[in-house]
């Protein structure tokens, strides 16, 4: 009989099976927001002494030539360039800014984590219509030792936190694509291993 490891605090897998569909805010699918651990390319026009890439801190604040501390966690890279432009207004007549996103994480409200028996166990940036067949995609696939109809995914919910099944082994083993439902900002999925 299968154990299902670390998910007592979460009320363990009999929680209601995920839905297909998933209704997330607006705010959530449009426009994305720069996260801790982004790298962002900030190019000023004129000027390529100032121009720079460089990774958001743990943070949420970046660096770069004459601009120090400038927090942009939570921030879309338009609204940075702006700031970075008005900062910069000091010593650089009419700065022209850009700034653009080269490598993605984004705001942890942002992300769907993934744990457990999965090949490579990360947090992935959500994206509009995301599944839990693009989350396990991503983090490389279940280990042979996965308990793929035992996952739920943890979601939060005005009343705290709630699990729901994935049905897993069913969605990778035998592709039933019923199975596949819809991941929302925030999500956890584990992923329990299987005991024998």
């Amino acid at each position: 009989m299968p154990i299902a490891v670390g998910l007592g605090a979460c009320g363990g897998p009999r929680g209601p099976e995920a839905p297909l569909l998933v209704t997330v805010a607006e705010d959530m699918t449009t426009g994305y927001l720069v996260g801790p651990g982004d790298m962002v390319q900030v190019f000023i026009w004129r000027s390529p002494e100032l121009s720079t890439s460089v990774r958001v801190r743990p943070d949420g604040r970046i660096s770069t030539p004459l601009i120090e501390d400038l927090e942009v966690a939570g921030k879309s890279p338009t609204a940075i360039a702006r700031e970075i432009e008005t900062r910069l207004a000091e010593f650089v007549v009419e700065p022209k800014v850009t700034v653009v996103v080269q490598d993605f994480i984004g705001p942890a409200e942002r992300q769907v984590r993934v744990v457990g028996a999965a090949a490579k166990p990360q947090a992935i940036p959500f994206r509009k219509d995301m599944t839990v067949l693009d989350v396990v995609i991503a983090a490389g696939g279940l280990t042979p030792f996965a308990d793929g109809n035992m996952a739920v995914i943890v979601r939060r919910n005005a009343d705290g936190q709630s699990p729901l099944r994935v049905r897993l082994g069913d969605l990778m083993k035998k592709a039933d694509m019923t199975a596949n439902a819809q991941v929302a900002p925030g999500d956890v999925l584990m992923i329990p291993q299987r005991w024998f």
